[in-house]
């Protein structure tokens, strides 16, 4: 019983606690309580931005310190400082439609609630022309940093997050190393976006692709799991299409190989004779 109250107070009080952000935007120059806790009660400035500058850092123990003083407890830091960074007066609508647009273009069907565009530090004006630059794999992400280059070859560094939901397909057991990927074995999903180690599948390559490797339950299945469908398996009987002389001549051989659609596999021939055909289609391959 004891051990059972104390459990309850334990994640009471970790319901109740508080971390505090390791960057705060604010309007002014005026650091004020509610730019860092939104439903106090009451407003105060607890610190000033100086004129000549745009930023200001604190240490996150001090600010911890005083705001106790004004009877906020359960505080918690994730990082030694705490930096505020007035907001800067910029219209950053162009680069939001070029982050959309790489977003849009790897999930049609992402649902989105909102876009966060934030420089690192204060820009008074954006440049009249200028080319936004991403990271290589930012779709994998929600957030990220972004450059902006301007024709003179000089970079504006921002901060953003995506808040979407994406559809996504899960493995609905467990799945072994070349089945056939279909809706009998996967499960659709729509989840909130945060981070993927590969890109999600999508209804495209379900029953033209087959599992890579061993699948557990539940799993988020990638384009690292899958593979081509084989259109031929070792072992199996396959109609042969031979073209001589303008006539077509058909037979059946066994496959010595595993084949994807226009792979080369070995055939083999009733009477033991082995030849190379290319694979066009289910069971199907041909003789050139």
């Amino acid at each position: 019983m004891f051990i059972k109250v104390l459990l309850s107070l334990f994640l009471s009080l970790e319901l109740f606690s508080l971390t505090l952000n390791s960057t705060y935007y604010i309007s002014s120059r005026n650091i004020q309580l509610q730019d860092i806790l939104p439903n106090a009660s009451y407003n105060v400035t607890l610190y000033k931005i100086p004129t000549n500058r745009y930023t200001k850092r604190v240490k996150s123990k001090e600010l911890v310190a005083l705001l106790q003083n004004h009877g906020f407890k359960d505080l918690i830091t994730s990082s030694n400082y705490v930096q505020f960074i007035k907001k800067s007066p910029i219209d950053t609508s162009k680069i939001e439609n070029d982050v959309l647009k790489l977003y849009k273009e790897k999930y049609p069907s992402m649902e989105l609630n909102s876009l966060i565009i934030l420089p690192r530090g204060y820009i008074k004006s954006l440049p009249k022309q200028f080319e936004v630059l991403m990271q290589k794999k930012a779709y994998l992400s929600n957030r990220g940093t972004l450059s902006i280059e301007t024709l003179e070859k000089k970079k504006l560094f921002f901060d953003y997050i995506v808040d979407a939901k994406l559809s996504i397909y899960t493995a609905k057991n467990d799945i072994k190393k070349a089945d056939k990927l279909s809706a009998f074995n996967t499960t659709k999903k729509s989840i909130r976006f945060t981070k993927f180690r590969a890109m999600p599948i999508n209804v495209n390559h379900l029953n033209i692709s087959q599992s890579k490797r061993n699948l557990k339950s539940d799993s988020i299945i990638t384009l690292r799991d899958i593979d081509s469908l084989n259109l031929v398996k070792r072992g199996s009987h396959v109609s042969v299409k031979f073209e001589e002389n303008h006539i077509n001549i058909s037979f059946s051989a066994k496959a010595l190989q595993n084949g994807k659609l226009n792979d080369i596999i070995t055939i083999q021939k009733r009477n033991k004779k082995r030849l190379k055909a290319k694979v066009i289609g289910k069971n199907r391959v041909e003789i050139k």
